[in-house]
C-alpha cells in the first residue's frame, strides 16, 4: 500500500534531500584563498556520495512497504547517515575564516524529522498488524 502516510514522509525526505544537492549549505570566506565560496553537497566527494545514497535510499525504500522491519531498519539508518552528513558539513564549515549558515541548511533537520515521522507511521502500521493478528 504505497498510499500510507509514512510513504509521504519518505517522499519528502528524498526530495529534500536531493534539494541539498543543489543548494548551499555554507557561505564564506575561505581561509586559504581568502575569497567568499558557497559550501554545496558537490564540492566534497563523500558528502555527495552520501546524500545520493540517502535520497536513493529513501526512494527504494518506499517500495518495501510489504516488509515493515526491513523499512524500519533503513529508516534508523537513514537517520544515522544523515547525522553524518550534518556532521560532515560541519567539519567542512572549519575551512571558512568567516561565513554563516544558510536557510537552505535547515533541509537537513526537516530530513531528519521527516524520517522520525516516516518511523513513526512503520511502527503504528505494524502495531496495527500485531493488535489485528491477535484479534482473529
Amino acid at each position: 500500500m504505497i498510499q500510507r502516510v509514512q510513504t509521504l514522509w519518505m517522499l519528502l525526505a528524498a526530495i529534500a534531500a536531493f534539494l541539498t544537492l543543489k543548494f548551499l549549505f555554507y557561505g564564506g570566506i575561505l581561509i586559504a584563498d581568502n575569497t567568499y565560496h558557497p559550501l554545496l553537497a558537490t564540492d566534497n566527494f563523500l558528502i555527495l556520495i552520501l546524500t545520493s545514497a540517502l535520497g536513493t535510499g529513501l526512494v527504494i525504500n518506499i517500495f518495501l512497504y510489504k516488509n515493515r522491519s526491513i523499512q524500519s531498519r533503513i529508516i534508523l539508518v537513514s537517520i544515522l547517515l544523515e547525522c553524518l552528513i550534518i556532521f560532515l558539513y560541519i567539519k567542512q564549515t572549519a575551512k571558512y575564516s568567516t561565513g554563516d549558515y544558510s536557510l537552505w541548511s535547515a533541509l537537513h533537520i526537516l530530513i531528519i524529522i521527516f524520517l522520525v515521522l516516516a518511523a513513526r507511521g512503520v511502527y503504528k502500521d505494524s502495531k496495527l498488524i500485531r493488535d489485528s493478528n491477535r484479534l482473529r
